[in-house]
């Protein structure tokens, strides 16, 4: 079965909970970082005419800042025309094309810091800029059909490849931070030369060969991804984000290629992720010390790292694997990142962010953790941060949205994900009319797609579900529905009851304690809205209530739950004999997406369970 994606250029989201997100994104979001870059120097470094003891010395990773945030622009101008989005594009490009070498090299670190350096040291991100900029030039390409950016990126990656693949005369092999191998993908897709996946195939086949070049004092190589040739690692290991992008090179690869060995190896680590490394939100990376995945079920609340970048790259590696096999559980995975360990990096007001998004902030308690773990991850968004991977890839991600929900075959239409929204498919549209992820209720509008068969997801944490028109089979999660006119609608209607769930005994941090979801959204309690959260307790047999919120677009919530009362008699002592005071309270919890927004607040994802 060969199944194809559905590009955000044919898709609209036209309404609802992600239409309010692009929105907010295109008016505030992408203008908030373009300004934060030009301020700290990264556009200005683009003209690459810094000189020792000037201001904003360049740094090895803002080449792919400003990428993201061309490639974010791209997107955007696909769907909205703007003359002066495109302007500030095109300054960009102007500066690639005057100042790259005769090559076609460029990177502005390596061009005018340590212009002797140049491919010497495989983890100062040289090929990961040149990735990210590939990416832009060809989201540039698709929006406004002009090759000028693209070309450059295809002269670029004829010298990498002429240097890394034919000469072989780079001081290593294989990239420290991956990001080139799927952007290779996406040049070849999008412009029909193979030499590009070959230059993809090279990096993946050389990774974990041993090659002494490789070496690195600094970590252990399985931090890199390179303890094992690909097609023998089952573990998610090391820095998240170079692993996910990895990862999703390893996807593609195995769809393009027919390469059964990368599936399984993909497969492996897809399911090691989502099973024994992956926070109850979606994100993963647990520990600050390289920003990387440690062990098994070692997923600590207050210390999480859960980088928002980690988020975004496992929503697009599992998106590669539904692109490999249509089973729901790489749309459930990408719809709880979704949800909650991505949009947590983004503030309401749309212009601040999160690097890092932990599971519990207890105030009171910060200086004596710090004291032990070394990092604490920050209590308030920032604008900028000095390593700014994360808006930017928020904005590209946002912008973007629309390639997430449909995917198909010759006969079949996948739906992933649930959002108003109308799509150009195999000839006909689809069209979602829904409040998700407020309620469970679709309405699917098929038109011009008659002898066509649906296949719509059933969330792994649905209970229930009711259709208004007969199915064909389920299978792996999907609802198969044939498509019997030119004009057929039919209504999915999915159970949303609030649920209280637990951890697996193995995540010891999270052992007693329930975390509150409803649907794909993860719930989280406050200060600002309970007091003080030592010592409350959820009362899990109590009906939950929900209240609208539409600032939030989905409801608040509401459940009964007690405190812990400290009597005088025991002089608050430390240690006391165990004593039933406890007092009726009302716990009210928000989106964990919403958490941060009104200030410094204690804030926990996992509460005490009563009952």
């Amino acid at each position: 079965m060969k199944i194809e994606p559905v590009s955000y250029q044919h898709v609209d989201i036209t309404g609802g909970f992600w239409r309010d997100k692009q929105a907010l994104n295109r008016t505030v979001t992408l203008e908030s970082v373009r300004r934060q870059f030009e301020a700290t120097g990264r556009f200005a470094a683009f003209r690459c005419d810094w000189k020792e003891g000037d201001p904003q010395k360049p740094h090895i990773f803002w080449d792919s800042d400003i990428a993201k945030w061309m490639e974010s622009a791209a997107y955007v101008l696909q769907k909205h025309p703007d003359k002066q989005l495109e302007g500030y594009v095109e300054e960009v490009i102007d500066c690639i094309e005057q100042n790259r070498d005769e090559n076609g090299y460029f990177n502005i670190y390596f061009m005018v810091v340590e212009p002797d350096a140049r491919f010497t040291r495989r983890f100062d991100h040289e090929l990961y800029c040149a990735g990210h900029l590939t990416e832009a030039a060809v989201a540039y390409y698709e929006a406004t059909g002009k090759r000028r950016f693209l070309d450059l990126m295809c002269d670029y990656m004829d010298y990498i490849d002429r240097v890394f693949r034919v000469e072989k005369s780079a001081a290593f092999t294989t990239p420290g931070h991956e990001e080139i191998e799927l952007a290779l993908v996406r040049l070849y897709l999008c412009t029909g030369e193979k030499r590009f996946l070959d230059l993809c195939m090279f990096f993946l086949d050389a990774r974990g060969t041993g090659d002494p070049k490789d070496a690195d004092g600094r970590w252990n190589i399985s931090y890199f991804q390179d303890h094992l040739p690909l097609r023998q690692q089952t573990t998610a290991e090391g820095h998240a984000v170079r692993a996910c992008y990895l990862y999703c090179a390893m996807a593609d690869a195995a769809r393009l290629n027919g390469d059964e060995g990368l599936r399984k190896a993909a497969e492996a680590i897809f399911d090691n992720i989502v099973r024994r490394r992956m926070y109850i939100t979606g994100g993963i990376g647990s520990s600050a010390e390289g920003e990387r995945f440690t062990g098994d079920y070692d997923l600590p609340n207050r210390t999480a790292y859960a980088e928002t970048c980690a988020a975004i790259a496992l929503v697009l590696f599992a998106w590669r694997m539904s692109l490999l096999s249509p089973d729901s559980k790489y749309a459930d995975a990408a719809e709880r990142a979704m949800y909650n360990g991505v949009l947590s990096g983004l503030s309401l007001d749309g212009k601040s962010f999160f690097y890092e998004n932990p599971l519990a902030i207890d105030l009171s308690t910060r200086r004596a953790v710090a004291c032990q773990s070394g990092h604490l991850p920050r209590t308030t968004r920032a604008e900028v941060f000095d390593c700014s991977c994360c808006p930017p890839n928020m904005t590209r991600f946002l912008a973007s949205l629309g390639n997430l929900p449909y995917a198909h075959t010759d006969d079949t239409i996948f739906v992933h994900h649930y959002m108003q929204s109308t799509a150009g498919i195999l000839g006909g549209t689809l069209t979602q009319q829904t409040d998700y992820p407020s309620s469970g209720k679709v309405q699917l509008t098929a038109n011009g797609l008659s002898g066509k068969t649906l296949a719509l997801r059933i969330p792994g944490w649905c209970s229930g579900f009711t259709l208004s028109c007969d199915t064909i089979r389920t299978e792996k999660g999907y609802v198969y529905i044939a498509v019997p006119s030119d004009s057929f609608t039919c209504t999915l209607d999915m159970q949303m009851t609030p649920a209280f769930y637990e951890a697996s005994p193995k995540i010891w941090n999270d052992m007693g304690k329930v975390a509150l979801v409803k649907g794909p959204v993860v719930y989280c309690l406050e200060g600002a809205d309970n007091g003080d959260l030592h010592g409350l307790c959820a009362d899990i047999f109590e009906t939950v209530t929900e209240t609208t919120e539409p600032t939030l677009g989905v409801p608040m919530l509401e459940v009964s739950g007690w405190r812990k009362f400290e009597c005088g008699c025991c002089d608050h002592a430390l240690y006391r004999p165990v004593q039933g005071d406890y007092r009726p309270v009302k716990l009210r919890f928000i989106p964990y997406f919403a958490f941060a927004n009104r200030g410094e607040s204690d804030m926990t994802v996992w509460v005490t369970k009563f009952g």
